[in-house]
């Protein structure tokens, strides 16, 4: 059964509660089977379970629920909101304008958010990015390096845009930023390159 925050799922003959976001709601279907990983959320007053259509947004639902002022509504809250590639671009970017997006965030928790989650979402590579880029991405390109325009080639192949692209716009930014570390050659090329929809 499809709730307004949900649905209810049949486990041989018990009903429980589980709080999706509306997209992964959607993709539902009453009567048939469904199987999604979940998160159990204990209070004293009462036991929430949290669904997931993949493990990354499970991953970063409990990232989240460690930043303060961030609650298991607030976490689903940016599940709804941005996507894993969204949210995981935005911490590597520094940019907490997506988060201050979200109903119920503030300035200082979206600052707070991007500060925590830095270098934490590493599981995104081969949790959401899939198998075929997760062997050629590598994360680590987030760190300084001598070789940063090869790391953040890797680095945006693996966010989704391909490989010459990715290219041109580094060495594009070569000249102006060939000293800077990756994350900051990385910030400035996500900067040029912008909404995902530019993406060739």
């Amino acid at each position: 059964m499809l709730t307004s925050s949900g649905c209810v799922i049949d486990v041989g003959g018990v009903g429980y509660a589980v709080a999706l976001t509306p997209l992964h709601a959607r993709s539902l279907h009453v009567g048939e089977s469904a199987m999604f990983s979940t998160t159990l959320i204990v209070r004293e007053d009462s036991m929430q379970l949290f669904g997931f259509a993949t493990s990354a947004e499970q991953g970063i639902f409990e990232a989240l629920l460690t930043v303060s002022g961030i609650g298991p509504r607030s976490a689903l809250a940016v599940l709804s909101h941005m996507g894993p590639r969204e949210i995981f671009a935005a911490v590597v970017a520094e940019d907490d304008a997506p988060f201050r997006k979200v109903s119920g965030i503030g300035p200082k928790t979206a600052k707070l958010v991007v500060v925590s989650l830095a270098g934490r979402l590493s599981h995104l590579v081969e949790g959401d990015f899939g198998a075929a880029d997760a062997d050629s991405v590598d994360v680590s390109a987030l760190a300084p390096s001598g070789a940063a325009s090869v790391q953040v080639i890797a680095a945006l192949v693996g966010l989704g845009w391909n490989e010459k692209v990715a290219a041109d716009v580094v060495n594009r930014l070569g000249g102006g930023v060939a000293s800077a570390d990756a994350a900051s050659m990385l910030r400035a090329a996500l900067t040029e390159l912008g909404s995902p929809g530019t993406r060739a």
